[in-house]
């Protein structure tokens, strides 16, 4: 069940950043249901809350207990004799409505309710999820939960950990967010021992009312967060989450970086679909496109994510894809090249004056091109020499630093005046990362460099790779934002084919007359239940002509052998038809025969797809792809999210991995790619204007070379219900 229908009650003016304050930098809170037993969830978040040093007040709950942890406490929450802010709910799952009702009578603003036994635990869950979010939405009293972790702020002047972490996270610019509460725990062992600091911590449990588009916007207006990640196993609000997501990335000197990893599949399953298009849109497909539109920076895992988010959080933000390698070894020189350029990064171009300083600094041995290579004997000095000139070039825009320990290599001594240089080029608009390649013997120098926020990487390749991603979002925040090109279209002539068909596919010449009401390049054709008409058809279209079954119980024309091509001539025609009606006879009745189009021969291009597929999540969506009969084999395909703006037509072409046999191979032409990202642009305008488009699938297109245009070469289109 989605998120609307589970929780229609909190679907109020709320939505967005507004009360979360109370949550967040609360004054005073009260911990329902707490316990005496260490080791249990009630008792660790109270003792969580005190260990902190918590700036504010805490009242423990708990019936019949005379004191928490050395802290009076009170049998019911209106007992309590001040005003509360904060309540966090740890009573079981049956008891917390009566529960949250007496916070609403005290006043209490905002609650975290980590208890279980909601909608997780099937239809009986589900219904007191819906009475306790009806509760907090009548008083305007904002919940995160149920069935999380808990929300941690590192804020000095709020130091709240009302989790059950282990231990409260270090202060830093990076704010985290997680549907799973038990990834949380991990995470925040992981940052620990890589001495990675949160400004906020939350997980989002069953999202009932708080969901991820909330916590953006709050986190978008929160001066202590730089960098926002996101791990995510399902999406609420698919256009809200885009919406919020393109404000937050691109907002000029106030934008910050978004990082997510999204798992799961949809709610509907790409196996379930019936077109290419809708086979092909798995959650992680669909997740790829939606992020791309949104500027949200997409990663594969834990390291990937957070190796990115150090350098965004602590380093400038590149102004170009320039990279500068200074090594003590040749062979992660070379490796450290090799995953940029797999990266789309360019190795500098050093200026005379960078080179002469090099060679003037470097023993004759040293490389002194880029990646520079220090070889191993040098110490601080020599590293200090190589940075000050790749810095001082115009052409660098980040700096890779590889250190190989070896036994004359004074390792704290590199670190440190590494970060000398930092500090000396801070205001150069230049990002530097390291890799100090080991474990033991580096640990000291690497702990240096992590204090004085420069990122560290334990293989040059995650470096280059984190490199890769702060330069992508560069660019989606200096991208040319063009409009919705929009086309006359005959969208009258349209309706009365969608209008006044049930649900299910349309028959391959009401799709046609959609499509040519959209101006899309449809050849000319003519139904024909004779083998005379076909004949005139074809006399009047023009030969070679192709013939195609029209049927509704034709669905695969290829497998029931009911398409011919490239017939030359009347008399091909007329036997053609003949036994292609015959062959379909066999299997087929003939009141489900509505006749046989006659269309004009495609002349020979690259075969690509075109589709539209209705996700529960995010509406239509538009695919793009390398088309014909392996389609589904290769899978190279992209997806965006309708409408689509000019720039993402021509960025979902550019997306294929095959680009290349559209850009032309071994001598021959270009195909027209322009005429691709019309037929696209067209495909978003008519997914806009008729909703009950369910799937469409345009596969091939026949794309012609450069200048020559493009043919619609078959077409399908299902409908959804009426109304």
């Amino acid at each position: 069940m989605s998120r609307t229908d589970a929780t229609a009650a909190c679907a109020t003016t709320r939505e967005g950043p507004a009360g979360l304050e109370a949550i967040f930098c609360p004054k005073s809170i009260a911990v329902l249901g707490v316990t005496n037993s260490p080791g249990t969830v009630p008792h660790d978040i109270f003792v969580n809350l005190l260990d902190s040093r918590f700036n504010g007040v805490v009242y423990p709950v708990a019936p019949r207990k005379r004191h928490i942890a050395g802290v009076r406490a009170y049998d019911y929450v209106l007992d309590i004799p001040d005003p509360v802010d904060l309540a966090i709910l740890v009573f079981p799952g049956n008891v917390c409505e009566m529960a949250l009702k007496q916070c609403v009578q005290k006043g209490v603003r905002g609650a975290i309710i980590i208890s279980a036994g909601f909608r997780e635990v099937g239809p009986e869950g589900l219904a007191r999820e819906q009475r306790v979010c009806a509760i907090a939405a009548e008083a305007g009293m904002r919940v995160i939960g149920p069935n999380c972790l808990g929300v941690i702020n590192t804020r000095p002047d709020v130091r709240l950990n009302a989790s059950f972490a282990r231990a409260m996270p270090a202060a830093g610019k990076i704010a985290f967010l997680s549907q799973s509460g038990a990834l949380c725990t991990a995470v925040l062992d992981y940052a620990a021992g890589k001495n990675i600091g949160f400004s906020k911590f939350v997980s989002l449990g069953n999202k009932a009312d708080v969901d991820e588009v909330d916590l953006l916007r709050y986190l978008a207006e929160d001066p202590e967060t730089s960098v926002i990640l996101m791990y995510l196993e399902s999406i609420s609000r698919g256009r809200a989450l885009m919406q919020a997501a393109r404000e937050i990335t691109a907002a000029g000197a106030g934008a910050k970086p978004i990082l997510a990893i999204k798992s799961g599949r949809t709610a509907a399953g790409a196996a379930a679909a019936r077109s290419h298009t809708g086979a092909l849109a798995g959650s992680a497909e669909v997740a790829d496109g939606v992020f791309e539109q949104s500027g949200i920076i997409r990663c594969r895992s834990i390291e990937e994510m957070f190796n990115t988010a150090q350098l965004l959080a602590y380093q400038p933000l590149p102004k170009d894809d320039r990279i500068a390698i200074v090594t003590n070894a040749g062979g992660p020189g070379v490796m450290a090249t090799d995953a940029a350029v797999a990266n789309g990064l360019r190795l500098a171009a050093f200026a005379p004056a960078t080179t002469a300083k090099l060679r003037k600094a470097l023993p004759a041995a040293a490389n002194i091109k880029n990646p520079v290579d220090v070889i191993g004997d040098a110490r601080a000095d020599r590293y200090a020499a190589a940075l000050d000139a790749v810095f001082a070039d115009e052409s660098v825009d980040q700096v890779l630093v590889i250190l190989t320990p070896q036994s004359m290599t004074d390792i704290t001594a590199i670190a440190r005046t590494i970060c000398e240089i930092r500090d000396r080029y801070r205001d150069s608009g230049k990002a530097l990362v390291c890799s100090f390649m080991g474990a033991r013997d580096v640990a000291e120098g690497i702990e240096i460099l992590q204090r004085h926020g420069i990122p560290h990487y334990i293989l040059p390749e995650w470096a280059a790779d984190a490199m890769a991603h702060t330069v992508r979002y560069r660019r989606w925040m200096n991208r040319e934002v063009t409009g919705f090109r929009t086309f006359e279209v005959d969208r009258a002539r349209a309706a009365q084919v969608i209008d006044a068909s049930p649900e299910g596919y349309l028959l391959e010449t009401q799709a046609l007359e959609v499509l040519a009401a959209y101006g899309f390049p449809v050849v000319p054709w003519s139904l024909a239940t004779t083998a005379d008409e076909a004949v005139a058809a074809a006399e009047k279209i023009g030969y070679p002509v192709v013939l195609r079954a029209v049927s509704p119980a034709v669905v695969h024309k290829f497998e029931m052998k009911a398409v011919v091509l490239n017939l030359p001539d009347a008399g091909a025609v007329r036997d053609a038809f003949g036994a292609m009606r015959d062959r379909l006879l066999k299997t087929i009745r003939a009141e489900d025969l509505a006749g046989i189009l006659v269309r004009r021969m495609i002349p020979a291009g690259k075969e690509v797809i075109l589709g539209i597929n209705r996700d529960p999540i995010f509406g239509h969506i538009i695919m793009f792809g390398l088309g014909g009969i392996y389609v589904e084999a290769l899978k190279d395909v992209t997806f965006r999210v309708v409408p689509i703006r000019e720039s993402a037509a021509g960025k979902m072409v550019r997306e294929l991995r095959t680009l290349s046999l559209l850009q032309g191979v071994r001598g021959e032409p270009p195909s027209d790619i322009p005429a691709i990202e019309e037929a696209l642009l067209r495909l978003s305008q008519l997914a806009g204007d008729f909703p009950r488009i369910a799937e469409l699938d345009i596969n091939p297109l026949i794309v012609h070379p450069a200048g020559e245009g493009c043919h619609v070469a078959d077409i399908r289109i299902r409908l959804a219900p009426p109304g």
